[in-house]
């Protein structure tokens, strides 16, 4: 099947992957709304289109944190991606250091942040949730200045989980013994290569960077368990003064779409934030990420980075984000989905043609340079 589009990705992620983990990477919380607005605000997002420019020598990198990247684009934290592929997230690395643009490592990743260390030329971004142990915590910060990683990415918007229907109905919620679940079973006979893949030849199936803490084991079972008794709803700023106590590195919170929020950011030092709803999986009912990045973006007025996540499908929507006052975005599903296809060199395809459509896009309104845009890009919302 030849992909040419985030849909191609999708599509052929759908027919690879066990339901119940295809599930997981594509729902969203309640009725998905939210979800659903993240793509379709995209599209009210309106671009002039100028002429007679020379736009024959396209800048496209940028450079945020010290970092410089080809593209104003990084992989978003995603969980678990070593169930889409073998080691998923080693693969993931590879591909976005071949395209010159870093990942966001997810706490929550099947390889411990040592082993994706290993697969990589140079240290990569991390993604963390404040939670109750704080032994752990101080130990697993320790493990990253070890590993050279200098930009944190903290998530704010998961004081809980949010309900997530597909979840409850056949995901990853609820118990995982495949002796008690004959539909779990009978879902993964039906997905051999997976099966091979990542069941047999992807071992150890296990959430690698917390299993320090889980002494009895480290698999989805204890922890959705550990879960439960870590992730801490009475977090505030009081707690992100301790972690700047034991982080000396750049500071991003990602998961603000307030604009009072974003302020707030700004006054306690953040070294950025990121504009994202958590993909719609947390509050349905909630604005979109690109119908929230303009109050933001005003609100911060150019005091610190400002970085958008959620709904992004294409080049053209990258274009649209950095329009709307973006310094860069980063990519989820897009880059789940393309690993599940095809591995490493799916993702490394998927910002292929992510590339290829910002160019096209950028010579088509008139722009050379991602970092100097016109201001009237983007036309107001109808």
């Amino acid at each position: 099947m030849k992909i040419v589009n985030y849909n191609g990705f999708r599509d052929a992620a759908q027919k690879r992957l066990p339901r119940f983990i295809f599930e997981y990477i594509d729902g969203g919380s309640y009725d998905e709304h939210t979800l659903r607005r993240n793509v379709d605000d995209f599209k009210a997002v309106t671009l002039r289109q100028k002429v007679l420019r020379d736009v024959s020598n396209l800048q496209l990198g940028t450079r945020l944190f010290g970092r410089d990247m080809a593209l104003p684009v990084a992989l978003a934290p995603i969980g678990i991606a070593g169930f889409y592929r073998r080691r998923g997230e080693t693969q993931a690395v590879r591909a976005a250091e071949g395209a010159g643009i870093p990942i966001v490592l997810s706490t929550m990743s099947c390889c411990p942040l040592e082993e994706v260390r290993a697969a990589s030329a140079r240290s990569f971004w991390m993604q963390l949730y404040i939670i109750r142990d704080r032994g752990f915590m101080k130990d697993f910060l320790l493990r990253m200045e070890k590993a050279g990683i200098d930009t944190l990415f903290l998530t704010v918007d998961l004081a809980i989980n949010g309900i997530r229907y597909r979840d409850r109905i056949g995901g990853l919620a609820g118990s995982q013994s495949l002796l008690k679940r004959p539909d779990r079973l009978l879902d993964i006979l039906s997905h051999p290569a997976w099966a091979w893949d990542v069941g047999l030849m992807g071992r150890p199936l296990t959430i690698g960077n917390v299993a320090p803490a889980m002494p009895n084991g480290a698999g989805l079972k204890q922890f959705q368990a550990w879960v439960a008794r870590n992730f801490d709803p009475s977090v505030t700023y009081k707690d992100i003064t301790w972690l700047r106590q034991h982080w000396k590195g750049n500071l991003v919170l990602k998961g603000i779409t307030d604009p009072c929020d974003a302020v707030r950011a700004v006054e306690e030092g953040m070294d950025g934030i990121v504009v994202s709803n958590h993909g719609g999986r947390q509050l349905d009912g909630s604005l979109s990420s690109i119908a929230a990045l303009p109050q933001v973006r005003d609100a911060v007025a150019g005091r610190m980075t400002v970085m958008l996540d959620g709904g992004v499908r294409s080049g053209l929507d990258v274009l649209r984000a950095l329009a709307l006052g973006a310094d860069s975005i980063l990519l989820g599903r897009a880059w789940a989905y393309a690993l599940a296809a095809r591995g490493e060199a799916g993702v490394s395809q998927m910002l292929a043609i992510l590339k290829e459509e910002l160019e096209v896009a950028m010579a088509l309104t008139g722009q050379n340079d991602v970092r100097a845009l016109d201001s009237d890009l983007a036309l107001p919302h109808p």
